[in-house]
């Protein structure tokens, strides 16, 4: 039913749980009590065990440790450093740093996204990346969704304020920029399966 993995990016870790089709109310019983109480406000049977699949990753490494969620929307566990949540087919991933802010994400690699990559690629990225390429467009779009989460504000246009240039097959710079607040990071972009990984395995930092 449910298959584990842990991956390491320098001092960041990235928690894969894997799991199928499953009952949901065999599995309450790590959840917090208002957690059930949210479960019960969710219809759609994917997103429950999607739910239910995050507490139980958690349980494994943090206990019944309460997720909480920052003004933007970031989540944390309080005491235990920086997380990161992301889910992509039948897999949850939950990133974790002691010491510094983490952005994941998890991107199932499909063909829709070359319908869709005019509206987060900018004008640079148009030239420097491989726009056939249904893999690189997905990183891309990966590595955008990481550095949102990275971003610490709302009113983003991917196109304009978050851009990446590669630096390998793996590494990519990433760059969060607004007229009156600059800042870098290096993301590293993995392919595991039919899913991406984005993550960034060092700080963020500002630039001038």
């Amino acid at each position: 039913m449910f298959h584990t993995e842990s991956i390491k990016y320098g001092p960041v870790t990235v928690f894969l749980l894997y799991y199928d089709d499953f009952v949901t109310e065999e599995h309450l019983h790590n959840l917090l009590p208002n957690e059930q109480v949210k479960l019960q406000s969710l219809n759609h049977p994917s997103r429950r065990r999607e739910f239910v699949a995050t507490r139980v990753l958690r349980t494994m490494h943090f206990g019944n440790e309460p997720i909480l969620y920052s003004k933007i929307g970031a989540p944390y566990v309080e005491g235990e450093g920086f997380i990161s949540i992301s889910h992509a087919n039948h897999v949850v991933g939950m990133a974790y740093c002691q010491s510094f802010h983490v952005g994941l994400d998890l991107e199932p690699i499909h063909e829709k996204v070359m319908k869709v990559k005019h509206k987060f690629l900018s004008d640079e990225e148009k030239i420097l990346t491989d726009t056939d390429s249904v893999e690189e467009m997905i990183k891309v779009w990966s590595g955008k969704e990481a550095l949102y989460k990275l971003a610490g504000r709302k009113e983003i246009v991917f196109a304009e304020n978050l851009l990446l240039t590669k630096i390998d097959e793996l590494h990519w710079k990433g760059r969060i920029y607004f007229p009156n607040n600059k800042k870098e990071v290096e993301l590293t972009i993995d392919r595991k399966d039919n899913f991406v990984i984005s993550i960034n395995a060092s700080p963020v930092y500002e630039v001038k």
